[in-house]
């Protein structure tokens, strides 16, 4: 019984053997010594041999069998062995762990991984549907502005405008605009700022067409100002009961931004024989004779007057001569007020009161100083000038007579005469007549001393 059980331990072994090498190339002697060896040190049969365990590593790269039977038996040793493994299953694997021991379902990854940005990750996933290879290359974000309704465009539009027209920057306009999505309300800002400024002064209208001609290129097409104007022609027939003057205000618009450039030419003589209303008509004739006119160009710059605080100090005293020379001429007050008010500078006003009263004192003529006091006192009734403008002016005169004096010796003489005149008319004070400058004069000695003005002791 006992050499039996010898027997099946050294048949055992053998196959032990054979599996970790693959072939039998152990000699049967060895293993009989072996066993001899350990029967003598085990005394009992019962105890079995303790075995390492089997690494599927060492297996693969140990292992150099061959044969059809050999191929079989190692798809099921490593089919066995590599199951629920998290070691590589190839054959020129290290045994390492993978990724370091940072793979792996439930793991958190690899201290500092997270610090580290794949390639994949900046490129983008070549197995996301959007992934797009040509525009990995150089990618740019820009943030997208919705487009604008109708009710924040107006709103939006109308407060821009009103604030252009206190402070006349055509920069800070563009910018803001150029920060909205206008879409398809471009036109319609270009119909806004018209009509705002048929409702206004002369110098609004000429706010907006320089503002026009700033907006061109960088918020406003060719395109959108000529859908623009085309909307305005085409629906002349409802301004015109707000506004009676709006075909020849439109007419002008048109002209200035073809003067400008903003529209071809082409723009205004399409329309011949293609309107059949007549205020659109006039609006289009009244701009081809103004494009027409012997340097036109030239001319259209001051299509709406000269007016305005943002002309020169140098041209607004011309003009202000000009008119007071006119008026001398015609002795027209109306056409005289008329002229002023497009002037459109109520704080330059002083000037206009220190010219006449300057050419008053220049013609030294009953007629000039007559005419002069009517339009003063005109004026002053209407509050055109104000009382502070008018003391302010007759200052500026008391304080040049000195010069004055000069040009015109008998120039005190002619103030006192036409202040005192201007005061019983009504629109003088006592106080500006009390300031009233008087020539100071030299006392002679007498006859006796021949005339000689005497000489002050100091």
């Amino acid at each position: 019984m006992a050499s039996m059980e010898i027997a099946a331990t050294k048949r055992q072994h053998i196959d032990d053997v054979e599996d970790v090498n693959g072939e039998n190339n152990i000699p049967i002697d060895d293993i009989d010594n072996e066993e001899g060896s350990l029967m003598k040190k085990q005394p009992y049969a019962e105890e079995r041999l303790k075995r390492k365990a089997k690494r599927p590593s060492k297996f693969l790269c140990d292992h150099k069998g061959s044969g059809e039977g050999q191929d079989i038996k190692e798809e099921k040793v490593l089919g066995k062995l590599s199951k629920n493994s998290r070691r590589p299953r190839n054959i020129y694997g290290r045994g390492l762990p993978k990724k370091g021991g940072a793979g792996g379902k439930g793991t958190w990854g690899k201290p500092g991984s997270e610090l580290i940005v794949e390639e994949e990750d900046i490129n983008g996933d070549s197995h996301d549907p959007n992934y797009d290879s040509e525009s990995q290359d150089s990618c740019e974000f820009e943030a997208i502005v919705p487009e604008m309704t109708e009710e924040d465009f107006e709103r939006t539009a109308d407060s821009i405008l009103h604030e252009y027209f206190e402070h006349g920057d055509t920069n800070e306009v563009a910018m803001i605009l150029q920060q909205l999505n206008l879409g398809s309300f471009r036109p319609r800002l270009l119909e806004m700022m018209i009509n705002l400024a048929m409702e206004r002064k002369p110098s609004h209208r000429e706010m907006t067409s320089v503002l026009l001609s700033d907006l061109y290129g960088r918020v406003l097409a060719e395109e959108d100002i000529e859908q623009g104007f085309d909307n305005l022609i085409n629906s002349l027939g409802d301004l015109v009961l707000d506004i009676p003057d709006a075909p020849t205000m439109l007419g002008n618009f048109v002209a200035r931004a073809v003067a400008d450039d903003c529209i071809p030419p082409k723009f205004v003589y399409g329309y011949r024989g293609k309107l059949e209303d007549e205020y659109s008509r006039a609006a289009l004739e009244h701009a081809e004779t103004l494009l027409s006119m012997k340097h036109g160009l030239v001319r259209l710059d001051n299509v709406w007057g000269e007016g305005g605080g943002m002309r020169p100090v140098q041209y607004l005293i011309n003009k202000m001569q000009l008119l007071l020379q006119e008026y001398l001429s015609s002795g027209d007050i109306n056409e005289a007020t008329r002229c002023l008010q497009e002037l459109e500078v109520p704080h330059f006003h002083h000037e206009l009161i220190y010219e006449a009263v300057v050419m008053v004192i220049e013609d030294m003529g009953e007629r000039a100083m007559d005419l002069m006091c009517k339009l003063l006192k005109s004026l002053a009734a209407s509050v055109i000038v104000t009382p502070d403008q008018m003391k302010r002016g007759l200052e500026r005169v008391y304080e040049e007579m000195p010069d004055l004096c000069i040009d015109v010796p008998p120039a005190y003489s002619i103030l006192d005469k036409f202040v005192n005149k201007c005061h019983s008319s009504g629109f003088v004070d006592d106080e500006l007549v009390k300031k009233l400058p008087s020539r100071g004069r030299k006392r002679f000695v007498s006859e006796g001393d021949g005339g000689c003005v005497k000489e002050s002791a100091n």
